[in-house]
């Protein structure tokens, strides 16, 4: 049936703690009672990216954003909007810079936004195939199966510089060739879809909004290494994400996409969804794989490495939730179209969640090779309050720590590398001057504490040693000695820690004792904090 109108409602796991489900009733509700039914359909979306207050409805084709809709305001815009065609100036969102919203955000991207991940997302109903279908969904699986050879897959994804989107960078393709070239029948497609980082949310907005694309993905990659089981291991705690999953994957087998003779070409291919119990561990790939056997989620030494030796001891391609959402555009548009975007040696976009002190929070995909001062005050739209920026923390807690004097540095893998940061989970936490640097370094430390696994003394005892120096620091009891203890604990607990997340969890202290000295020796040395927050004395006090 065609529609004159299409209501857009946010249906992701914030909006919906704020109302949307509540929202789209009754909005269905007042569309039937003024007999516009069959003229105006409301449509559950994943995320628009850009954070407006919730729950909000979009007005499609006429651009405007209604944010936010309280229930008792949904009559008025239904008779006067959607029925009299008269917009309702005082309830549209305008934001801060009182401008409508929708003269720069829906439908197209915000500035410097270019979307090839979050392509879907906005646009279509996550619970429907065919408006994921009618947006080329699936065209790259039917063109992989049809027109080429799997090692040809290989080679166009190889060609494509697509680098892992989970933290690590590690080509894509290359993954998939080792893969292949492992003499087993059975073979396994792993989805990583567990983020357990502090400020990290992409990969759950991505499997809410667009969960057929990574379903598309995995289908090409078992074939292109020659599996034919694949499992999206997601955490528990994200149950929008595992239903809209759940829902893509009986969809998908009822439309031919998944499960036996796919598109009659005599592949086939079958995907399951493993919940995690929430360990911040178990997004070290081997410590996944463990808990998907069903055991406790502990990393595994290495090599052998998954795609020699994986899930049940076959040969397993791991990929993040990030990483396969760019398959099936390259597979349809070509490895020279996604090497147009990004830089020479880091194509492609990213997707950042944008956190902490400023005016615009969200999800943004922008172009490899942006400056964190274009994330920050353009898309970001500045430090909130007025304030100046501190520090923004890339990757969350075990990515790095970035300066105002570094604002300048391109956003890619192999720069960032230089200047001992990462792009890491892809989460973008700006703090500004009000913050205790070793107050944030003490609540990362405790973050990871609380996550540790175990397995290893330099993790477990490590952490533990960090987190109650710094609460003595913070509480007026540090001594000169322990700012030196600090340093040379999390220099060794990089260089010794089992796996990598305990070797990036002293990251954040280490970069913070280079960059803020002077703010823990005041701790240690004048039992004052900077900053006014910790229980010390501060400058304001003693200027008072």
């Amino acid at each position: 049936m065609f529609y004159r109108t299409h209501v857009l409602v946010e249906m992701t796991s914030a909006s919906l703690a704020f109302g949307s489900a509540q929202l789209k009733e009754a909005l269905e509700r007042e569309i039937e009672r003024v007999g516009l039914q069959n003229e105006i359909k409301v449509l559950e979306t994943g995320s628009f990216g850009a954070a407006l207050p919730s729950p909000f409805a979009v007005v499609y084709p006429d651009n405007v954003v209604y944010a936010p809709l309280a229930i008792r305001d949904v009559r008025r815009v239904v008779e006067e909007h959607l029925l009299k065609g008269r917009v309702v100036q005082d309830l549209v969102f305008r934001g801060e810079t009182e401008r409508a919203v929708s003269e720069f955000f829906f439908p197209f991207p915000l500035a410097k936004e270019k979307r090839v991940v979050l392509r879907n997302s906005g646009f279509i109903d996550p619970l429907n195939i065919e408006d994921y279908i009618a947006r080329d969904g699936y065209m790259a699986l039917a063109t992989a199966l049809t027109e080429m050879k799997p090692e040809e897959v290989i080679d166009r994804v190889k060609r494509s510089g697509l680098l892992g989107r989970g933290g690590a960078g590690f080509p894509t393709g290359l993954k998939w060739e080792f893969t292949a070239q492992a003499k087993d029948e059975e073979k396994y497609i792993v989805c990583n879809a567990d983020e357990g980082e502090p400020g990290t949310f992409k990969d759950r907005l991505i499997l809410e909004g667009d969960p057929h694309s990574i379903l598309e993905a995995m289908a090409i990659a078992g074939y292109a290494v020659g599996a034919h089981e694949g499992y999206v291991y997601v955490r528990a705690e994200y149950p929008q994400s595992i239903r809209h999953l759940e829902v893509a994957i009986q969809q998908a087998e009822e439309y031919g996409f998944l499960g036996d003779n796919i598109l009659g070409t005599g592949f086939a291919f079958r995907v399951k969804v493993r919940k995690g119990a929430g360990a911040y561990v178990c997004g070290e790939e081997t410590a996944l794989l463990e808990s998907i056997e069903g055991k406790r989620g502990d990393p595994r030494v290495k090599p052998p490495y998954p795609p020699q030796r994986g899930l049940w001891g076959k040969p397993t391609v791991i990929n993040n939730v990030e990483t396969l959402a760019n398959i099936p555009p390259i597979l349809l548009h070509g490895p020279d179209w996604f090497r147009s975007i990004g830089t020479p040696t880091c194509p492609g976009t990213k997707v950042f969640t944008l956190t902490g002190n400023v005016n615009n929070l969200g999800l943004i995909e922008v172009p490899m090779g942006i400056t964190l001062r274009e994330l920050v005050f353009e898309i970001g739209g500045g430090v909130r309050g007025g304030h100046a920026l501190k520090l923004v923390q890339t990757g969350g807690p075990s990515g790095g720590t970035m300066t105002p004097d570094l604002l300048d540095v391109p956003m890619t893998f192999d720069v960032l590398t230089k200047y001992n940061s990462s792009l890491g989970s892809g989460a973008l936490t700006v703090i500004d001057d009000t913050h205790c640097v070793v107050d944030v370094v003490k609540s990362f430390g405790e973050f990871f504490l609380h996550e540790s696994c175990g397995k290893c003394t330099p993790c477990r005892i490590g952490n533990k040693r960090i987190v109650e120096i710094l609460e003595a620091i913070t509480e007026g009891k540090g001594k000169s000695e322990h700012l030196d203890e600090l340093a040379f604990l999390g220099k060794h607990m990089k260089m010794t820690a089992f796996c990598g997340l305990g070797q990036a969890a002293p990251n954040p202290l280490l970069r913070c004792l280079a960059f803020f000295r002077e703010e823990f020796e005041a701790h240690v040395k004048e039992k004052m904090c900077l900053a006014g927050v910790c229980s010390l004395k501060s400058p304001k006090k003693v200027r008072a």
